[in-house]
């Protein structure tokens, strides 16, 4: 049987755990806020017609920041619609999926169900199709607490106490020929930079977010994060990062292999954030924001006529399905942001709720958690203080797409009270590791699940909601030596006292 060795050196730390790189992703996108997290008539709806059977769900999920509106909604987006009374709102055509936006659910109804799931709001203002002055009165809106216009308006909507939104989106994937109102690098970043010029101006201690490219494929990667950093440098704090990945023709082998592809793009945007940083000779470091991420079956999507012009309201898109294989990707790609939480101090899962998500609804039925639910909920419980990147010793496995890759990877955490290890295994047998954590501490094993199955594409479904789920994980610890043996195709976590 295969071996792999690992020693987690204390001392090895990447940074302290920034808890909002556990964050996820909510967009008027198909069924992810009607008939997901809302739905007046469901029997689980409360007082404001939010389901409370995921509410739990969202908070055992632990998603610490959800980013709202948009996503490419957001490009058409006009927040006042979504505020006052109810009855008062208009339908819109929301031209970025061919769909009816009702706005029955808006600013201020999103922020108080987030203090139901103890997350946090991100915003994102309207850059493609609105401006700088637009995004200053919804950020009056939003956090002023009186005597100013808009914000006596949020009172009398009923909102009296500010909602003290302290990170915010400057537009979404402006890079995007599919963006309403995309542009050009040149001309998105001096918009970009007014916009955060005058919203620090209002707000100096915002954290604002520039839009970097929609993916490591797009023609114009690198030299867009150069050209819009150049213009924008000193106005901004984190420049995002969207990144998706499905298997691609039975090659299971590159798809295992999906998070090289991640590693290349921070690398990248890293790099070229640092290139601007010394060429302007600035004391700012830039950070990345990973706010789009997730396993997206998007080749399949863009063959179906799911997004077409009916114009209804919450119609089915976006709902895939996802298997052990997508779960256990998923588990690597959430390990490899840990890996690089030094400068990736941010991430949202996209999305939250039935499209492409870890938790799926039926309209007036059960609500249940995907294969990705798993990965998600168990790392963002486990992991606290510190991330440390261990030192690996193991066989490589050749990829069509990513070429070499360790068969083993592993990340770690360690706080005051406990120690979480984190593994997968990419291979196609099962693997013994051999863990030196002596340096941590710790003396015995409170957790140790693991997420395989010898069918690779089992999938929980509305008729089968727990087919798959987590298994116990056969590890030992003894003097100072953790002994695990990692299933083909899986991925573990370990929680040490």
């Amino acid at each position: 049987m295969p071996s792999a060795s690992i020693t987690i050196d204390s001392n090895a730390a990447v940074a302290e755990i920034d808890r909002r790189i556990f964050g996820a992703f909510v967009e008027h996108l198909g069924r992810c806020v009607y008939d997901g997290i809302y739905e007046p008539g469901h029997e689980q709806a409360d007082e404001n017609g939010f389901r409370r059977d995921v509410t739990a769900l969202v908070k055992e999920l632990g998603a610490t920041t959800i980013r709202y509106p948009g996503g490419n909604f957001v490009s058409g987006y006009r927040w006042e619609d979504g505020v006052g009374p109810r009855d008062k709102r208009p339908v819109r055509r929301d031209l970025a999926w061919h769909s009816l936006e009702n706005n029955q659910v808006g600013l201020n109804e999103f922020a108080t169900w987030l203090k139901e799931v103890d997350s946090e709001l991100m915003l994102a203002v309207n850059l493609g199709t609105r401006g700088i002055l637009e995004a200053l009165d919804l950020l009056e809106y939003t956090n002023h607490p009186s005597g100013t216009a808009l914000s006596d308006l949020r009172a009398k909507h009923g909102y009296p106490e500010p909602w003290g939104v302290k990170m915010w989106c400057l537009g979404n994937e402006m890079d995007g020929p599919w963006q309403t109102g995309y542009m050009t690098a040149d001309d998105y970043g001096k918009l970009a930079a007014r916009t955060g010029q005058a919203m620090k101006a209002a707000e100096k201690d915002l954290e604002l977010v520039i839009c970097g490219s929609s993916g490591s494929a797009m023609p114009t990667f690198g030299e867009w994060e150069r050209t819009v950093l150049e213009h924008a440098y000193e106005h901004v704090d984190y420049i995002s990062c969207h990144a998706y990945y499905q298997e691609r023709g039975g090659d299971l082998d590159s798809y295992l292999a999906s998070a090289a592809d991640m590693r290349y793009f921070i690398e990248t945007v890293v790099a070229t954030a640092d290139h601007v940083k010394h060429r302007r000779k600035s004391d700012k470091t830039i950070m990345l924001s990973f706010d789009e991420w997730n396993i997206w079956y998007l080749d399949e999507h863009h063959e179906s006529d799911e997004v077409n012009d009916e114009w209804r309201i919450a119609p089915r898109q976006l709902e895939d399905v996802y298997s052990v294989a997508d779960a256990v990707v998923f588990g690597s790609l959430l390990m490899t942001l840990l890996e690089n939480h030094d400068r990736v101090r941010s991430a949202s899962l996209a999305q939250l709720v039935n499209v492409i998500a870890p938790i799926m609804t039926e309209p007036g039925g059960a609500a249940w958690r995907q294969t990705t639910f798993f990965p998600f909920s168990v790392t963002s419980r486990l992991a606290c203080g510190r991330v440390l990147r261990p030192q690996v010793t193991t066989a490589s496995v050749t990829s069509k797409v990513h070429g070499e890759n360790a068969v083993v990877d592993c990340v770690a955490t360690a706080g005051d009270e406990n120690a979480a290890v984190f593994l997968f295994n990419r291979g196609r047998e099962a693997v013994d590791v051999t863990i030196d954590v002596a340096s941590l501490g710790r003396e015995r094993i409170d957790e140790a699940v693991t997420l395989w199955d010898e069918d690779v594409y089992a999938k929980n479904t509305k008729d089968d909601p727990e087919r798959v789920g987590l298994k116990p994980l056969d590890a030992t610890l003894a003097e100072g030596r953790l002994t695990v043996r990692l299933e083909p195709v899986s991925w573990s976590a370990l929680n040490l006292a």
